[in-house]
């Protein structure tokens, strides 16, 4: 989908309406030639009546400082411990930051304002080592950031954050846009970085569920790209506070954050929480979405033809599989009850949405239906696919013999020559 496809938008407009966005920027990021675009997205957003806070961080800032002052800082993310000395690195480059950012809300004619919202206290004494100005998110001041946002005005929040004696502490980006976005409710949190998402053992993840995604950091976290380690860990966190969608994006890549928010395949990595995918029965108005899901499988010949009418007149044996409202899946499972058989049928799953696990679990899932039903076995008739059924699904090859008298003659009118594929219930 193209993200200016105001057609492909309008549908997700009714449940972000008046919804909150953290973006969460890195300080490359804003310094790069694409931020411009970035801050019309962002403009874009606003216009749909979708509530922004922005959140930056400034370790890029830092580290040039640095270098031109020839210091060494003693530490970059605002996890490690802030000296003195980096600490003065990072309100110089966090005020630069904060002021690009305000600049550029301004020539995009959005109003925005520089807050102090986050209240921290010291990091403290971990390990026998004193973190010194380092800080912890305390508490959000939710009552300004909710005044700003409902007044059309965007936030931008630094990585600082404030104590009630007026000490100013180094709180790291990624923990602070967590924070806001529990305490503002956000129905996303979209971290924008120089990477294409989640890096795990050089390869990038699309989309993974949290407790997956959690698995992966007990097992091994440090198989994540070192520089997106961070990232990883609060996506984590925040889908386990609450917040249903966390988004890595590259913020290099141009229309990046709409394509990300407005289409289902998006450009980086989604991580979600447990209800946020699921497999529902079909209904009449998804006859069109079965048609266009299965239409390249259809003409590859991989799967039969089913005309609209056919498919509304069998649309009880069909079953969804959707991500954020968006069908990327389907199967139909069809009940011979006079032989105890089904049938798995029109098993397709969107190539943008491959290699996940979907189909396994479809299959899973029709299984379960039909041990639910009473049946004693499953079968599925396929071209192309046999070896996924038999590898991933436990299917063995069997006849037509093995199929039912009505189906049998329908097998043999098509001419397809479909191998059959058979597994027992027990």
């Amino acid at each position: 989908m193209k993200p200016t496809d105001l057609r492909g938008i309008l549908q997700y407009i009714p449940r972000f309406r008046e919804k909150i966005f953290i973006l969460s920027i890195d300080g490359a990021i804003v310094t790069d030639e694409n931020f411009a675009n970035i801050l019309l997205d962002i403009a874009v957003l606003r216009s749909l009546n979708i509530r922004v806070a922005l959140v930056h961080g400034a370790s890029a800032q830092i580290k040039a400082l640095a270098e031109e002052l020839k210091l060494k800082p003693t530490d970059l993310d605002g996890a490690g411990v802030t000296d003195a000395d980096t600490l003065k690195l990072a309100l110089t480059g966090a005020n630069r930051i904060t002021h690009e950012i305000l600049e550029g809300l301004s020539a995009n004619d959005l109003r925005a304002a520089c807050t102090n919202a986050v209240i921290a206290h010291p990091m403290g004494i971990i390990q026998g080592v004193d973190h010194l100005f380092t800080g912890k998110v305390e508490r959000v001041d939710v009552e300004l950031l909710q005044t700003l946002l409902n007044q059309g005005i965007v936030p931008v929040v630094p990585p600082l954050g404030f104590d009630g004696d007026g000490k100013t502490y180094r709180v790291n980006s990624d923990s602070v846009a967590l924070e806001i976005a529990k305490a503002l409710g956000a129905i996303k949190l979209i971290y924008i970085t120089t990477l294409d998402g989640l890096i795990y053992q050089g390869a990038l993840i699309r989309q993974m569920l949290v407790g997956e995604l959690a698995g992966l950091l007990a097992q091994n976290k440090n198989l994540f790209a070192p520089e997106i380690l961070s990232k990883a860990l609060h996506a984590a966190a925040a889908c386990k506070e609450g917040i249903q969608r966390v988004h890595v994006i590259n913020g290099r890549v141009d229309d990046g954050l709409l394509a990300e928010v407005f289409s289902n395949e998006g450009i980086g990595t989604l991580i979600y929480a447990n209800e946020y995918q699921q497999i529902r029965p079909a209904k009449k108005k998804d006859v069109r979405a079965i048609q266009l899901l299965t239409k390249k499988a259809v003409e590859s010949e991989e799967l039969v033809k089913r005309t609209r009418g056919g498919i509304e007149k069998s649309i009880g044996d069909f079953f969804i599989f959707e991500i954020d409202r968006n069908p990327v899946a389907c199967v139909a499972l069809h009940i011979y009850t006079e032989q105890k058989k089904g049938e798995l049928a029109c098993l397709y799953v969107n190539p943008s949405h491959e290699n996940q696990g979907i189909g396994r679990k479809l299959i899973q899932f029709a299984e379960s239906k039909a041990r639910e039903m009473g049946l004693s076995e499953l079968l599925a008739l396929s071209t192309q696919a046999f070896t996924y059924f038999q590898s991933k699904g436990g299917f063995v090859e069997g006849t037509p013999d093995d199929l039912p008298p009505g189906r049998r003659e329908k097998y043999e009118q098509s001419g397809r020559k479909s191998k059959v594929l058979v597994k027992k219930l027990r």
